[in-house]
C-alpha cells in the first residue's frame, strides 16, 4: 500500500526541531519512503490525502502505563498511593478475568488511538489478552508481564513471562516488542531480582521496573537495605542491563549519577504521579544530565484518561512552577518527550521521528480550529492549546487507523458496553 500525502505542515521532530511547510509526506508500506517539499510525482499511489491546513508529526508514545486498569477508572479517587493500591485497587485485581482484561486493553486502545498515541508500554497481567487486542487494534505497543518476587505468585510470574515473550516478540508484522517486568524494588526482593536477570540474559529483551515513585518506597528500601532504591538496584547488578524505570519522582543527586552512568531511560508520569500525591520528578535535572526522558500516562486509574497530549502539557507547567523559571522544559522539549524521546525509552529505533526510513506512525491535526488561532508558533500550539478532539488522522505502521475522527479497525460501541459491564462486577 502506497500512500501520499500532500501539502501538510510537518513537524518531523528531527533533532533540529524542522517544520517543513506544503510538504509532502509519501508512505510505502509499513515506511515512510519521502518527506519534503512538494514535487510532481511519476509513480502511482493507492491513496492520496489532502493534507492543507492540517499539522502532521509523529504520534504520541506512551512510555508507561497499566492498559487494562480502564477497568476502574474514578474507584479509587484521592487516596496515598499504598492505600490506593492494598486497600482498593489489588484487592479489585484479584477478581479479574482474561476476558476482563482483554476488554479493559482494548478500551484504553480505543482511548489511546483517539488521543493520538500509536505506541503504548504497558505492565500488566494476563499479558497474552493485552497483545492479542494490541494486534488486532494495528496499534504498536511494548509489553510486559509485572511480576512480584514475593508469595506463590513469583515463580508463575517467571515462567509466564519467558513463555509471553518468545510467543509475542516481533508479532503483529513487528509492532509488538516485549520487556521483563519485575514491578519494584520493594515488591522484589534481591533473590527473585536476580533470578529475572538470568532470565533476561538468555532471553535478550529489556526490563521495565517502577522505581523512587514514593518517599515510602525510598524509606522502606533505605530501612531494609541502608540505601536508595536505585543503589539497591545498581549494587545487585540490575542496572547493568538495558533497563526502562518508570516515575523516579524521589532521587537524591547520586541516584541521577547512576542513572546516567548505568544508561537507564526513565517514564515522567506527571499527571498520575500529582494525583497520587507522590511529588514532581527531577526532569530537568535529569535532562540536564543527558538521561533519556519519555512521557508516560500510568494507568486510568491513577490520572484518570490515557491523554498524551495532557501529559506534554502538564510536563512543561508543573515544573516552570515548581522551579519558578518559566525556561524550564521547553515546548520543544516536551512535544519530543511525548514522540521522539519515549521512543528511545522504550528502544524503538525506528519510531518517534517524521523521516525517511522510519516507521510510518503519524498523525495529523487540524489548524483550522480557534484555539489554534494565530499560528504563530505551531509546537507551541500543540503543546499548549491543541486537544484529542483536533487529531483527524491517525496512521500506525503504514495503516489509517483512524480518518476524519472515526476508528477503522475498531467497534467503539461494542468495546464500552463490554468495558462498562465487566468493570461493574470487579467492585461489587
Amino acid at each position: 500500500m502506497k500512500t501520499l500525502i500532500r501539502e501538510a505542515t510537518v513537524v518531523t521532530l528531527q533533532d533540529n526541531h524542522e517544520i517543513i511547510r506544503d510538504a509532502d509526506v509519501a508512505v510505502d508500506g509499513q515506511t515512510i519512503s519521502y518527506v519534503g517539499p512538494q514535487k510532481l510525482w511519476e509513480e502511482n499511489f493507492d491513496r492520496v490525502i489532502n493534507g492543507q491546513g492540517k499539522l502532521l508529526l509523529p504520534g504520541f508514545v506512551n512510555a508507561h502505563g497499566h492498559a487494562a486498569m480502564t477497568l476502574f477508572r474514578s474507584y479509587a479517587d484521592d487516596l496515598p498511593l499504598m492505600d490506593w493500591l492494598e486497600k482498593r485497587i489489588w484487592p479489585a485485581e484479584g477478581k479479574l478475568k482474561r476476558e476482563d482484561v482483554y476488554w479493559g486493553t482494548m478500551l484504553a486502545i480505543l482511548e489511546m488511538i483517539k488521543c493520538g498515541t500509536t505506541t503504548f508500554s504497558d505492565m500488566y497481567f494476563f499479558m497474552d489478552q493485552v497483545a492479542e487486542a494490541a494486534e488486532e487494534a494495528g496499534i504498536r505497543a511494548v509489553l510486559t508481564r509485572g511480576l512480584i518476587g514475593i508469595g506463590e505468585m513469583a515463580e508463575k510470574g517467571l515462567e509466564e513471562s519467558e513463555q509471553f515473550v518468545k510467543t509475542w516478540q516481533g508479532r503483529g508484522n513487528g509492532r509488538i516488542t516485549t520487556m521483563l517486568g519485575p514491578h519494584a524494588p520493594y515488591t522484589c526482593p534481591p533473590e527473585f531480582l536476580r533470578r529475572v536477570m538470568l532470565l533476561q540474559e538468555s532471553l535478550a529483551v529489556p526490563i521495565h521496573i517502577h522505581l523512587a515513585e514514593t518517599k515510602d518506597e525510598v524509606e522502606r528500601i533505605t530501612k531494609e537495605y541502608g540505601v536508595s532504591p536505585t543503589v539497591f538496584l545498581k549494587n545487585i547488578g540490575l542496572l547493568e542491563r538495558t533497563v526502562l524505570a518508570a516515575h523516579c519522582v524521589h532521587l537524591s543527586e547520586e541516584d541521577m549519577d547512576i542513572l546516567k552512568e548505568y544508561n537507564v531511560s526513565v517514564a515522567h508520569n506527571p499527571g498520575s504521579n500529582l494525583k497520587l500525591g507522590s511529588g514532581i520528578a527531577p526532569v530537568p535535572d535529569l535532562l540536564s544530565r543527558g538521561i533519556t526522558v519519555g512521557l508516560g500516562t500510568d494507568g486510568a486509574a491513577s490520572n484518570n484518561n490515557l491523554d498524551m497530549m495532557e501529559e506534554m502539557r502538564l510536563t512543561a507547567l508543573i515544573h516552570k512552577g515548581n522551579r519558578m523559571d518559566p525556561t524550564v522544559i521547553s515546548a520543544r522539549e516536551a512535544l519530543a518527550m511525548a514522540t521522539r524521546e519515549s521512543a528511545k525509552a522504550v528502544f524503538l529505533e525506528k519510531v518517534g521521528i517524521v523521516a525517511p526510513k522510519m516507521k510510518a506512525d503519524i498523525i495529523m491535526v487540524d489548524l483550522q480550529r480557534p484555539h489554534l488561532t494565530p499560528q504563530h508558533d505551531l509546537v507551541a500550539h500543540l503543546v499548549y492549546a491543541a486537544q484529542p478532539s483536533d487529531i483527524t488522522m491517525v496512521m500506525i505502521n503504514g495503516q489509517i487507523i483512524l480518518e476524519n475522527g472515526q476508528l477503522t479497525t475498531l467497534d467503539e460501541e461494542k468495546i464500552i458496553f463490554q468495558a462498562q459491564q465487566r468493570a461493574l462486577h470487579l467492585v461489587q
